[in-house]
């Protein structure tokens, strides 16, 4: 019988475990690419269904269910209250972080911790970040047309003008805000409460007077406003890095009507929690390689030349998506001015807005 000399058979052991290696680690990825087959997936949605964040989410969620290995199943269910921060504690402390569910908060999601908004019952920094359908939508504002505020001069001589919005911190609540406060108006009033499309009855009905809101859901949901002049248009807010709506370039950018550095400041940090716009994420210790699985799905759905067709069709402009490390990063550089953080903090609560 031949016997192997010691390089020899330190050679054949180290092929053996190779191959046992081999063998090993495409069992491991036999397995994480089929975790998901067969599966529910759930997205948390924060907020109520309609408007924006119901869209851009069954925009994603098909292409989501084509790129996702194994082909899971995804249905969305609806958490509202304090504009998704509700919704992000759900993830944050009861959900488990089987990768099975999703969260889809909105720009809510970052703002609670950074103001110290109540409700932010989470750490912004220990989310896993999957990606972000789009980097921020500007906002428009206007008035219903038989108000007759027109121009600059009568909405300033206007006294309780009445706001839309969704809930206190909500992005459209804080806009509305910041518009009244930059534009000088008296004793506006800020009526909560709403979803997106309540909004519209609820000014078609006269109990509201003026909404500041998502360009270009706005110009799908409610064309025959602007075709028709039924409502006045006023300002825009480009978000972010300058970026605005077409309809809407001719209006004055709401940053013309600051007087001092911070509350351009303001503005500009407004922006930034719009940049990462509709962030979806996983709760704190879900799996690396589910985080890997959802993530190299999502960046194939943005790379899908249907997707940002559907996105357009249910949300009246392209998406501008950010990868998870992207999502990510976005959040590390979220500006933390204090002097900022406290004016913000004042027009985001429900205090009457402060003096200039």
């Amino acid at each position: 019988m031949k016997t192997l000399n010691r390089p020899a058979l330190y050679g054949v052991v180290q092929a053996l475990l190779i191959t046992l290696g081999v063998f090993l680690l495409a069992g491991q990825a036999f397995a994480q690419a089929d975790f998901y087959k067969g599966k529910t997936i759930k997205i948390v949605r924060g907020g109520g269904p309609g408007g924006s964040g119901e869209f851009q989410t069954r925009a994603l969620v098909k292409f989501l269910e084509k790129y996702i290995p194994g082909k899971p199943h995804i249905i969305v269910e609806f958490i509202e209250g304090a504009a998704g921060r509700k919704a992000a504690n759900v993830i944050y402390s009861t959900t488990k972080p089987d990768g099975l569910t999703i969260g889809s908060i909105g720009a809510g999601l970052v703002v609670g911790p950074i103001l110290g908004l109540p409700g932010s019952a989470y750490d912004l920094d220990k989310f896993i970040y999957l990606g972000s359908t789009d980097g921020g939508d500007p906002y428009v504002f206007y008035t219903k047309g038989d108000a007759g505020l027109d121009n600059l001069t009568k909405l300033r001589a206007a006294s309780g003008v009445r706001f839309g919005a969704h809930s206190v911190g909500h992005p459209v609540y804080v806009t509305g805000r910041m518009v009244a406060y930059l534009l000088g108006l008296k004793e506006p009033k800020f009526v909560t409460g709403f979803t997106g499309p309540e909004i519209y009855i609820a000014i078609e009905r006269g109990e509201l007077d003026a909404h500041a809101t998502g360009a270009a859901r706005f110009v799908i949901e409610k064309p025959e406003w602007i075709e028709k002049k039924q409502i006045h248009l006023h300002a825009t807010l480009t978000v972010p890095k300058g970026r605005h709506h077409p309809a809407f370039a001719h209006l004055p950018e709401l940053g013309s009507f600051a007087k001092t550095d911070t509350e351009r400041k303001l503005l500009d940090m407004f922006r930034a929690f719009q940049y990462p716009r509709w962030p979806y994420i996983f709760s704190p210790g879900t799996p690396k390689d589910r985080v890997q699985i959802i993530r190299e799905a999502m960046n194939k759905a943005f790379a899908d030349p249907e997707f940002p067709v559907e996105y357009k069709k249910l949300m009246g402009d392209g998406p501008a998506p950010l990868n998870g490390e992207e999502l990510e990063r976005a959040i590390k550089e979220l500006p933390r001015d204090k002097e900022v953080i406290q004016l913000y903090q004042k027009l985001a609560g429900a205090d009457p807005l402060p003096a200039r």
